[in-house]
């Protein structure tokens, strides 16, 4: 695993802002923190970069420990923060340059040309950053972060502030970036999750409190909040799929095809009705929801963590 976050808790002044949070990203992974403001992503960002200390639990990066190797784990870790903190009286290459030897890296001058190149900056890497807009700043972070050719890339809400045109053109080269790295990108922008991400995690105060392994095709939330879609030969009246137990809703279609909205995941329950009522079921299968869906059903405040 690239990152792996085990229990994970931190307070800051009494206040329990992250609760025990576990979090596992593959290798070659870009994936998405999703979650209202003050949800704890940029808590746990920062912890993962080791910009930030808890209190309980374990954070690995590429298998190394973060208290017990904290500046082997650092190297392998680039970060652009949320308010991206640049020098900026200083011009682009200078800046880059100056980064470059403070992380020694290897062949400097050729890695920050061809980062100037990567990140869309040669026509801007002689002005000071003072003079840059918005998202060239971020270009500049982004070009920052990448410096020593990170394993693991954090990015936190890095399209905030830009205009339209910005925000696709970073998006662009984010992905393009995170080809051949692992990439942990907050935002609360679900079209940021569906551009960018293979897959998401929402918070909502301090907890995960969903897991969406695909963002192209989201089954159902938890097993407490499934959707399934069903048709049987015969007709079937309402009244009696509301038997079925954890039913709570169903919608029809016509007498052979409804949606059954329940708080368990009682395909087998659907099942075993059909079948005491000799009316086969031709079709049963989990409905997708919309990434929107789920954000909102997950960031209620009575949803089960995970």
């Amino acid at each position: 695993m690239s990152i792996s976050i085990s229990h994970l808790t931190k307070e800051i002044d009494g206040v329990s802002i992250l609760k025990d949070i576990n979090l596992e990203v593959r290798s070659g992974e870009v994936v998405g923190l999703l979650g209202p403001n003050g949800a704890g992503k940029t808590t746990l960002m920062k912890i993962v970069a080791n910009a930030l200390d808890y209190d309980i639990g374990s954070v690995q990066v590429c298998g190394v420990d973060a208290r017990r190797a904290p500046m082997l784990m650092m190297g392998k870790i680039g970060y652009l923060p949320e308010h991206n903190p640049l020098y900026e009286d200083m011009y682009v290459l200078e800046y880059l340059t100056f980064i470059s030897e403070i992380y020694h890296v290897p062949a400097s001058k050729k890695r920050v040309n061809d980062l100037i190149q990567q990140v869309g900056l040669k026509r801007e890497y002689k002005k000071r950053i003072s003079e840059l807009s918005k998202g060239y700043k971020q270009r500049v972070g982004l070009a920052q972060a990448l410096l020593p050719d990170p394993e693991v890339l954090i990015l936190d809400e890095p399209t905030t502030g830009l205009d339209p045109n910005q925000v696709i053109e970073i998006r662009e080269l984010i992905k393009e970036v995170g080809q051949n790295r692992t990439v942990l990108l907050s935002t609360h922008i679900l079209q940021e999750v569906k551009e960018m991400c293979n897959r998401a995690v929402i918070m909502h105060e301090g907890c995960i409190v969903a897991r969406i392994d695909d963002v192209n095709d989201i089954q159902y939330l938890n097993e407490k909040n499934v959707r399934i879609f069903v048709e049987f030969r015969e007709a079937m009246q309402i009244s009696e799929l509301m038997k079925i137990p954890g039913v709570q809703k169903v919608f029809r279609v016509d007498e052979h095809h409804f949606h059954i909205e329940s708080n368990m995941d009682n395909r087998e329950s659907i099942f075993n009705m059909a079948v005491m009522y000799k009316n086969p079921l031709l079709t049963m299968r989990t409905v997708s929801k919309t990434l929107e869906e789920v954000f909102r059903e997950s960031t209620n405040t009575n949803v089960r963590r995970f």
